[in-house]
């Protein structure tokens, strides 16, 4: 069984120390989907959403999230980011999300690609809220991680 990393001997929560370990250059995709109407898709495609430009505003709240991770998220460590890259797809069925995220330190960078997807999606629900409340928030998961002790990784 593998030993559970953010436990200490006597079972309390404690971060993991990364004092020891090397940096790499390390890199995360993650993605994630939200599911529109059709008119809500024609209302964001025409650019005449009332709260404004959703795939501006959707991806700054996607970048500013990643550089907040650490204060979010318990236990993750506060990190550098070299880049915050967010793809807003609009679809026939509503908006995908895909963020790339990559720094060079000593851990991952995977919980602020998830992070940014999850806020990215939040996001756009709260812009497409007022026109669109069956607006609905799927599908966000880790598509490939790279660099460190555990290398590569990619969802099949």
């Amino acid at each position: 069984m593998k030993k559970i990393i953010h436990l200490n001997d006597e079972g309390q929560a404690h971060m993991v120390d990364i004092s020891k370990k090397r940096s790499t250059s390390r890199k995360s995709t993650a993605s994630g989907f939200v599911k529109l109407k059709n008119e809500t898709i024609k209302t964001i495609r025409s650019n005449k959403l009332p709260k404004g430009d959703i795939l501006n505003i959707a991806r700054i709240a996607g970048i500013m999230a990643a550089k907040k991770t650490s204060e979010i998220i318990p236990l993750c460590h506060p990190i550098a980011l070299s880049s915050v890259t967010i793809d807003l797809n609009i679809t026939d069925k509503g908006i995908e999300v895909i963020t790339i995220v990559s720094n060079q330190g000593k851990t991952g960078v995977e919980m602020e690609a998830l992070t940014a997807t999850s806020i990215c999606c939040l996001t756009i629900y709260d812009m497409t809220k007022s026109i669109d409340r069956s607006a609905e928030i799927s599908s966000i998961k880790l598509i490939s991680k790279s660099g460190g002790k555990s290398g590569d990784w990619k969802r099949r």
